[in-house]
């Protein structure tokens, strides 16, 4: 079963590190069965209760996933492997469309708002029994979410998106539970899933978002969790239409117990209106960073849900960093009440490159997705390859095995860095690589 590797370890924590000792190794490859737990604990002379927190370790870490009667095995991909990793570096001479960063011109200056930030501190310096959440901050937080129909809450304050989805996830589910998940979608999100110990199912998409038979399907077959992208989801451009978030939202009230996690991924760059569905479920939780508008550095989000879910973020964050640095939260502050970003003009900047790369991209019969955001999606037949003669064009761009789960193939070209003199040479390299693609679905 496992070749000549054999596990080793008295206690849990040292069988569960043999194990991703060889996973780590490549001894253990991915899909290999582990010994079930009687075997592995008559082998090592341990209790089976032993062996069977050992795997539940594992599991919590990402490392190994259980199929019911067919045992443990090792995840094709233990979370430990980043989706990062498939990240196609730009050699010199070569136009990186990979990073998925934002174009640094269209962000605010920092210099002028830290040093006002700053001397406000000189004059009140934080201290420790503050509270955690600087009241400005959450007043103008929760002031922008009345105005966009976000259901009422408190408002918290992350390090980042991906922080605060991880801690409602984590505040809600357990190890083996099943969180629906977009496919396409974050390549984030899912790793972190898995990284959870919880079991990600994907849910298809199309440039309105989750599909509602998708997600009722994936809640019928019983996953607890939900995470939903409102606007320019990475990496398609979707954004969630007044239609489908109706729709959405009869689903979810067909499934009250659900937690739902909303991620306001285009905050600042996108004007198409919000249509939340926050509040459509008993647990829900929404999610708003700063990342994209004002500067990816600044990591700082903003969160809001029911009162459970928010006192049990609150309650764990305590215990861990405290508290989102208040300097960071009065800089957001700064940034918003200066008006330092306007979306209609950075959601404009954005739409003519991406607009019209797709434009181009169809005139030469490439069919691509880009709704809104920074992002374009383009579903290709052979994904290794168009990558490679992309890059042997000059161009660098994303394999769309960073995003997909069951999903077909596709590729992410970020237009961040692109101008208007670009996209016919970017759409005529992308035709040549890909060919035209056969009309299909996200999933």
């Amino acid at each position: 079963m496992l070749g000549e590797y054999r596990i080793a370890g008295r206690r849990a924590s040292d069988i569960a590190a043999s194990v991703e000792s060889g996973v780590g190794s490549g001894e253990l490859e991915p899909g290999q069965v582990l010994p079930p737990m009687r075997e592995l604990a008559e082998e090592l002379g341990v209790n089976p209760n032993t062996v069977a927190a050992a795997y539940r370790i594992l599991r919590e870490r990402g490392v190994i996933e259980t199929a019911g009667r067919r045992g443990s095995r090792v995840r094709p991909r233990p979370a430990s492997t980043a989706r990062d990793a498939l990240r196609v570096e730009a050699p010199e001479g070569v136009r990186d469309l990979g990073a998925g960063n934002p174009d640094p011109a269209l962000l605010p200056a920092l210099g002028p708002v830290f040093e006002a930030v700053a001397a406000e501190y000189d004059g009140a310096p934080g201290m420790y029994g503050q509270p955690p959440v600087d009241a400005e901050f959450a007043a103008l937080a929760r002031a922008a979410l009345d105005a966009d129909g976000v259901a009422a809450g408190p408002v918290l304050a992350a390090s980042g998106s991906l922080d605060a989805i991880e801690r409602v996830l984590a505040a809600h589910l357990r190890p083996g539970d099943a969180v629906a998940v977009e496919d396409p979608g974050w390549g984030s999100v899912l790793d972190l899933v898995p990284a959870l110990g919880l079991r990600p199912v994907p849910v298809a998409v199309d440039d309105e978002g989750p599909l509602p038979d998708a997600v009722d399907g994936a809640l019928r077959a019983g996953a607890r969790a939900l995470v939903v992208t409102d606007r320019a989801q990475n990496p398609t451009g979707a954004a969630i239409g007044a239609g489908r978030a109706v729709e959405l939202r009869a689903v979810l009230a067909g499934h009250r117990g659900v937690l739902l996690v909303e991620d306001d991924h285009g905050h600042g760059i996108v004007d198409l209106p919000l249509h939340p569905l926050s509040g459509a479920t008993d647990r829900w939780a929404f999610v708003r960073s700063v990342a994209k508008a004002y500067g990816p550095d600044l990591r700082v989000a903003l969160l809001t849900g029911d009162p459970v879910t928010l006192d049990r973020v609150a309650g764990r964050q305590r215990l861990g960093p405290g508290w989102v640095s208040r300097l960071l939260q009065r800089t957001v502050v700064h940034l918003w009440s200066s008006g330092a970003v306007e979306p209609a003009e950075v959601s404009r900047a954005y739409a003519i490159r991406r607009d019209g790369l797709v434009r181009e991209l169809a005139e030469r019969g490439v069919r691509a997705h880009g709704r809104s955001g920074m992002n374009v999606w383009v579903p290709v037949p052979d994904e290794t390859g168009a990558v490679a003669r992309l890059l042997h064009s000059g161009w660098a761009v994303a394999p769309g095995a960073r995003f997909r789960m069951a999903t077909p193939q596709g590729v992410r070209l970020t237009v961040s860095s692109l101008t208007e003199a670009d996209l016919g040479p970017l759409a005529d390299a992308v035709a040549a690589a890909v060919g035209p693609v056969e009309p299909l679905s996200y999933g």
